[in-house]
């Protein structure tokens, strides 16, 4: 794993599977305020996979830094990567916060109308 051409395109793939979770977090968030409650669970669902993909991804980076196959220097675009994780894991989260919400709301709506 030392060529740095390596490197980047195992980073460029975390950062690809973590850039498509989070959007399919966003879109959740859409289609709960919608009231699209199946699609939002759906897009949590196909999110949750796309992470952990990238999630697997990283972990091999991770073992293989353990055993010595990378060297030097943390790369700009590893953090970038790492970066994008965490942006994803929060958006996960807000998106779950969100359809819950929608739902409560959706509920209340029902109640007084």
């Amino acid at each position: 794993m030392e060529d740095m051409n390596a490197l980047e395109m195992t980073c460029f793939e975390i950062i690809s599977y973590v850039g498509t979770a989070k959007s399919c977090y966003v879109n959740a968030i859409t289609k709960a305020k919608e009231g699209d409650f199946d699609a939002a669970q759906e897009l949590i669902k196909q999110g949750d996979e796309a992470y952990t993909g990238g999630h697997g991804v990283h972990m091999k980076l991770l073992q293989a830094e353990a055993n010595g196959e990378v060297r030097g220097a943390t790369p700009l675009i590893l953090l970038h990567a790492e970066d994008q994780m965490m942006g994803a894991e929060t958006c996960k989260l807000m998106a779950l916060s969100f359809i819950d919400t929608y739902r409560e709301l959706q509920e209340l709506k029902a109640q007084n109308a």
